[in-house]
This record gives structure tokens, sequence and C-alpha cells, in this order.
């Protein structure tokens, strides 16, 4: 397939469209308001003008009707006698056109669909030419010896000139003529038509994108009487035909949903999982009657793309969706606020159910991340509404997953101000974006930061919630976390103790929570230098997560992790690489070779291997282990640092301690610049490269 820019519409050699014996007929294809009949009527003027064709015959295609009338009207002209009969007159110029040795050009445009068409195209001769242009870009349209050929939008350049041209080139007009053609998505016909309103009413186009912002864009646009030359509608309802003409494709009445859909996620592509994830199939369901299944859902979206009205990224992992802002933009615009909220919520809800509870596609959660960017300003109202909806939390998360903590307190923050702003200081999703907030704080590498944002935190769910709550007492096990992180593992241990005692009475023994404040007691004794208490611990609560959980529950294999690692520290390394070898097939079997914790278990075995005496071994351990963590996370996640260190760490162990040097410091400079010169694995960093510089050869954790 050919693409061909619509900055091609200015004449001369630009309109040159695809050309030789081996082309008879060219299809211009593209969303409505991209230029495609000006670039025919274009190519067709220079054709006649250079005496390349001595007939020429325009046919507005618009139905089959139109074109039978179109030949039968110029069968007549060249015949000198009308048919009576409209069909026998069409297929007397089809047979004209085969015979003679005149060179010829038919163009047919606006063809609405390839059925119009069938038994009608004209004939393939070595003296005629066909130019067709067509919303549609069935598969029909393709044949022997015709070529189709995209049609795109200006460039950002073509569509600035042209504001100049249209605008007389004055300055007092063109005064943000870049913002708005930028806005306008760089389409043609949109520029033109806002050229008009804006001559019309001696507007600029600062003054017209202001006016945009607060009104539809229906009322942005010329009335009948003062569209330009040759424009028959509007953008906006030379859109609404293409609607209405995929809504009657099969799968009947999906495509114009799935639009909706599609105008409140991001422009430049949302998966297409989304459209086919139940909370989608359910408004299609309730929208047209029937059950809707996935493929029918899919089958919509090409019911769109047939009509350019979106683009499917077949070759992609996500099979993306794109559509054109100004689409998006005139689809919003139709809505009542009820459709508006049910669009938003139900789109909302699709992404999240498509969301992978682990990315392992960096790539898929950066775009689901884009894409919740785009719903909430599509519509963000209505994801606050009683509630903070739980994808503008998943988002949030996800950039801390992804390795951008300090992307992801700065999301949080934000979430905070809103959910103060819209629901009030004392609603749970304000204190639930609070806590999170302060945690990817502390993972920012300010853990001093984090427990006083906890300490405020607390005081306040004490009053709103009480001492009892379960949110109350997850605040003070994770402010607990920090400040064992912040330097007071002693301060730490005693303040767990004092949780333990109150989830123990308020919760029970056996409740995940109070498991799990068993958990960082026991690590957080370890920290504080009670190697052999923390191994005992973990040895004991593990029997506990055996007997409620099973073997097989992530915790249960959490605590068997943490058990073998300060098995390590309290000196047994060689029971802590058995501990670790045993574990690590049971995380491959239960979670997969590729799942986070899986890695970090084969990161534990390396290190293990390393304290061992074992450093060759463990040097291709890391080194196998660094490739995956890069494949999955990329260079700049913390875990992957976090591997890099340990292996500069274990190649000066096994007698390279100038390759030792070498890796520590290109981590420090990705250090500094992805975590920050303050941040603690960044200064941790500094002291073991400075160390291995003065004195290689004594070396030791």
């Amino acid at each position: 397939m050919s693409v061909l820019g619509a900055q091609g519409l200015d004449g001369g050699d630009k309109t040159m469209l695809p050309s030789g014996d081996a082309v008879h007929t060219i299809v211009l294809s593209g969303l409505g308001g991209v230029g495609k009949t000006q670039l025919a009527a274009a190519y067709a003027e220079r054709m006649w003008e250079a005496v390349e064709v001595e007939l020429l015959v325009w046919v507005t295609a618009e139905s089959r009707e139109a074109i039978v009338s179109s030949y039968a009207r110029a069968s007549a002209r060249l015949a000198g006698v009308e048919e009576p009969d409209p069909e026998r007159g069409a297929l007397s110029l089809l047979e004209w056109l085969a015979a003679t040795a005149v060179p010829w050009l038919i163009v047919l445009d606006d063809l609405q669909a390839p059925r119009d068409i069938a038994g009608l195209w004209p004939p393939t001769t070595r003296t005629g030419r066909v130019v067709v242009t067509t919303r549609r870009r069935d598969a029909a349209l393709r044949g022997y010896r015709r070529v189709v050929v995209e049609i795109g939008v200006f460039s950002a350049d073509d569509a600035r000139a042209y504001l100049r041209d249209a605008l007389d080139s004055k300055a007092e007009m063109l005064d943000g003529a870049a913002a708005l053609a930028s806005d306008l998505g760089y389409l043609p016909l949109a520029l033109a038509q806002a050229a008009a309103y804006m001559a019309d009413r001696h507007l600029s186009c600062a003054a017209y994108r202001a006016r945009l912002a607060e009104r539809r864009l229906a009322n942005m646009l010329p009335g009948p009487e003062e569209l330009p030359d040759e424009h028959r509608v509007t953008v906006a309802a030379t859109w609404a035909l293409s609607v209405e003409q995929a809504d009657r494709l099969t799968p009947a009445g999906v495509a114009r949903p799935l639009l909706e859909v599609a105008s409140v996620l991001h422009a430049n592509g949302a998966p297409a999982g989304v459209f086919a994830a139940p909370a989608v199939l359910a408004l299609l369901t309730a929208t047209t009657g029937r059950k809707i299944d996935r493929h029918d859902a899919l089958d919509g979206l090409g019911c769109l793309q047939r009509l350019n009205l979106i683009t499917l990224d077949t070759g992609s992992s996500s099979r993306t969706v794109r559509v054109h802002a100004l689409v998006q933009r005139a689809t919003r615009d139709t809505w009542p606020d009820e459709r508006a909220a049910e669009v938003t919520r139900t789109t909302a809800a699709a992404v999240l159910q498509i969301w992978p509870d682990v990315e392992h596609d960096a790539s898929l959660g950066q775009l689901l991340r884009a894409n919740t960017l785009a719903l909430n300003a599509a519509g963000g109202e209505h994801l606050w509404e009683l509630d903070a909806h739980e994808v503008l939390l998943r988002s949030a998360r996800s950039l801390g997953e992804a390795g951008l903590v300090a992307e992801a307190r700065d999301h949080f923050d934000k979430l905070h101000i809103s959910a103060e702003q819209r629901l009030g200081s004392d609603h749970p999703a304000t204190l639930t974006s609070r806590h999170a907030s302060a945690y990817w704080r502390g993972e920012a590498g300010d853990p001093a930061g984090a427990v006083a944002a906890f300490d405020d935190l607390l005081i306040d769910q004490l009053r709103v919630l009480g001492p009892d709550h379960p949110d109350t007492l997850t605040t003070r096990h994770d402010r607990v976390r920090w400040q064992g992180e912040a330097g007071d593992p002693a301060g730490a241990v005693a303040a767990f103790e004092e949780l333990l005692a109150d989830r123990l009475r308020v919760l029970g023994a056996d409740h995940p929570d109070t498991l799990n404040t068993r958990h960082a007691l026991a690590y957080s004794r370890g920290v504080a230098g009670d190697l052999n208490g923390a191994a005992a611990a973990f040895e004991e609560l593990l029997t506990d997560r055996l007997r409620t959980l099973g073997p097989g529950h992530p915790d249960t294999l959490l605590t068997r992790n943490n058990f073998a690692y300060w098995r390590g520290k309290a000196g047994d390394a060689a029971g802590a690489v058995a501990e670790f070898g045993e574990l690590l097939a049971d995380y491959v079997r239960v979670l997969g070779s590729d799942h986070p914790l899986t890695l970090n278990t084969r990161h534990n075995c390396a290190r293990w291997q390393a304290e061992g005496g074992d450093s060759a071994r463990a040097v291709t351990a890391f080194d196998e282990l660094l490739t995956d963590y890069l494949r999955l996370l990329g260079p700049d996640h913390p875990q992957t640092l976090n591997t890099r260190y340990h292996y500069a760490r274990c190649r000066g162990k096994a007698g390279d301690p100038a390759g030792a040097v070498t890796m520590f410091i290109e981590l420090l400079a990705d250090q500094l610049r992805v975590l920050g010169p303050e941040h603690p694995h960044t200064l941790n960093t500094r002291r073991k490269l400075a160390q291995w510089q003065q004195m290689p050869e004594n070396m030791s954790e």
C-alpha cells in the first residue's frame, strides 16, 4: 500500500500520484477531512492542463444511483443521444471507454461503499486512468492494477503555511497559529473551516483556540452559507456520516459505541484488548440489546477501520488502536452527561481489567499509563464520583513497579491533592493516596521523609478511623518499616513488637496482616544485628504460613526466601544456597520464570553462592540474571541496578578488581541519573567504588 501525505495538496510536482503501466486505478483512502477530493482535483487539473487526457469525467459517487446517472450523462454527451435507461447508458460509457484510443480520466469522488461500484469499475485499458476518493479501506477496493494510497494529514510546517495563506499573512490573526494547528490535528478540512470561521469574525488563532476550549466543535465551524468553496458539509458532519455507515456494517450497532470508548483513550494508541474487555462487552450488549462477544467487538473495530475512523496497528504486540484527536473531540461533543459518565467509567474499568498483575511488558505498562492519563483528561470528573476510580491508583503504582519511584511519589502527591479537593480531607481515597505518597517517598530514597509523612497521616487516621481500624494499623506497619530504613532498626523492632500485640488483639494470630507484621519484625531483628533470632523467627513464621496458606502461596514462598537469607547471614551460606535452590524451583513452578519474585530468588541464590566461596559460578549466574532483568524491566529499574551492584562486588571477589571498579563507575553514573545523588543506593555504590579503588585486594563485606 502506498502512503501520501496531505502536504501534497498545494499543486506542482507534489500532486504526482503513482503512475506507470502497472497502475491503472488509484484509490485515495483516508479519514474524512484529509483532503482526498482536493488532491484528486489537483491531479485531474494537472493532467488536463498538460493535455495528457482528452476526456475527463468527474463522478460524485455518493450512491450507486449517482454513479449510474453520471455515467449515463457522460455517455449521452459522447454519443449525442440520451439513453432512456440509465443502466444501459452507464454500460454504454464503459463499452466506449474500453474501445477508444482517446486518453481518458474518470474520477469517482467520495465513494461511499464498495458495493456501489460493483460492475461499474471503468475498464482497464492502455489509455485510461481512474482515481477514486473514499473514506473506506475495504479489501474489495483492491484489485488488478489498482493501488490504494493512504492520505494522511498536513505536516506541522504545511499546516502553519496553510493558515498563513488562508489568513492573508496578517500577524495579528496568526498569533497562536502553531498551537491551533496542533489542536486541530493538522487536518486540512478542519484548518480550512476554522480559517473561514476566523476570517468572518476577525478572530486570531489564539482567540479561536480559547473559544474552542470552551465550546463544542460543531459550534466553532462555519454555517452552511459560510463554508469555503467546494465544502459541502462541515468536518463534524462528514464524520457523523462515516460513523453511521460503520455502525450499519456487520455486526450492526457495535461501531458507534466502540468509537465512543476510543474517544476517551489516547489518540496515538490504545490497546485493542480494552475494546474486548468484559466491561466494554457489557456496554456493547446493553447498547445493542443483544449479546456481544469479543469477536463481535474486534469485528466492530474492523468496521471503524474500514471507514478510516480508526487505524488498527496489527503489527504491534498490543494491536494498538489510533484515532484522530479531533474525531475524539467531535464524538465526545455529542454526548449527554449521563452517556459521558457511563462511557468514561466503563472504559476505565476495561483498562483496569486488562492491566496485568505483573508488568512483564514495559511498553504495555507505559501504554496503559498513557491511556489512563487520557481518560482522566477526557472525563476525569467521572472518575471521582463518590470515590477515586481504582485505575487512577493502579496507574500510579505502575510507575513505581516500573522503577520510576520518584514519578510514582509525585503522581500520588497529585492524586492526594485531587482527592482532597474533590472528596474532602477525611475521605478514605484521600487517606489512601496520602499513604501511597508516603510509601513511595521512602522508595524514592527519603525514608526520614516517609516516616514524617506517615506520622502526619497517622494523626488523621486515629481521629477519623480510630486506633484499631485496619488502615490505621497498616499505616503504623509501614511507618515502622521506614523507621528501620532511616537508620533506627532497634526502634523498629520495639515498634513492631507493639504493633504485633495490637494486631493479635484486633485481628487474631492467623490473620494475614498479623503474619505480615511478624515477617517485618523478624526482618528488623536481623537488621538490628540479631541474625540467629531473625532466622529462628522466620522458621517459626514459615510453620504458620504453611498451616494457614499452604506451600504454594506467595507469602509462604516469600517467608522461605527470608528464612534462607537470614540463615546465610547467620553463617550458614551453604544452607542458604541449598534453600534458595529449592525455593527457585517452586517459584518457577508457581509463578513462572519471569516473575519478579523468581528473579529475586535467582539474585539471592547467586549472592549466597558468592558468599559461600563459589564466586566464579556466582559471576555466571549474575550475568545471566542481569540479561533477564534488562529484557524484562529495562536498564533503569531498581532491581536491575541492584543486580549490577552485587554483580560488580561478586566480580571483584572472583579476582577481577579492575572489572569491578569499571562496573561500579558505570553503575554510579546511572544511579546519579535515575535515583539522584542522595539516594542510599547511590551513596552505597559511591562508598564501595572508593573502597575497591583504594584497596581491592583487601575487599570484604
